[in-house]
């Protein structure tokens, strides 16, 4: 395959590889990072990708199995979490005011840096980044009753800590 083919096959669909990127990884610089591994790893297998019926299905799942090697990596959510957890907080009843409320959202983004890989990915794009359920099944590629069944456990043992931490801090 030549680079005019190459280009043709899988520049249309930048926006969308970008795109998946970016909601998994919440991170421009990173998303466009992993973009660019991804395109270097197709073009190095170039030859074999004229087989595949679906080249951008292909380039989708190489992407989003990418954002979740490296999410998976244990250093990388703890250096680069960084999610605005204000909806989060306000859902679970606290103030929406001053220290309280920063302090109680840097608990809550330390809750859910602890929870299970696929947990924290659900709670994630469903509560914080407000993904539908169609968009965290077509994300991570769980059937809608894993996705519920693991954001039910999620916000569960986020309420439980939560609550564990509170009620010690009010001593």
């Amino acid at each position: 395959m030549d680079a005019e083919s190459f280009k043709r096959m899988f520049l249309p669909c930048h926006a969308k590889l970008y795109g998946v990127a970016y909601r998994l990884l919440e991170n421009a610089s990173d998303a466009e990072d992993v973009l660019q591994e991804a395109y270097l790893k197709l073009w190095s297998k170039r030859e074999e990708l004229t087989v595949i019926s679906n080249p951008e299905a292909f380039a989708v799942t190489m992407v989003k199995n990418m954002c979740f090697d490296l999410l998976r990596s244990g250093q990388y959510l703890s250096d680069r979490q960084s999610l605005p957890l204000t909806e989060e907080v306000q859902r679970v009843g606290l103030s929406s005011d001053g220290w309280e409320t920063k302090e109680d959202a840097r608990v809550v983004k330390a809750l859910i840096a602890r929870l299970p890989l696929q947990q924290r990915l659900v709670i994630t794009l469903r509560d914080v980044k407000g993904c539908s359920y169609e968009e965290v099944e077509r994300l991570t590629g769980l059937n809608s009753v894993n996705v519920r069944v693991l954001l039910s456990r999620a916000r569960k043992k986020i309420r439980e800590e939560f609550t564990k931490w509170n009620n010690y801090e009010s001593r």
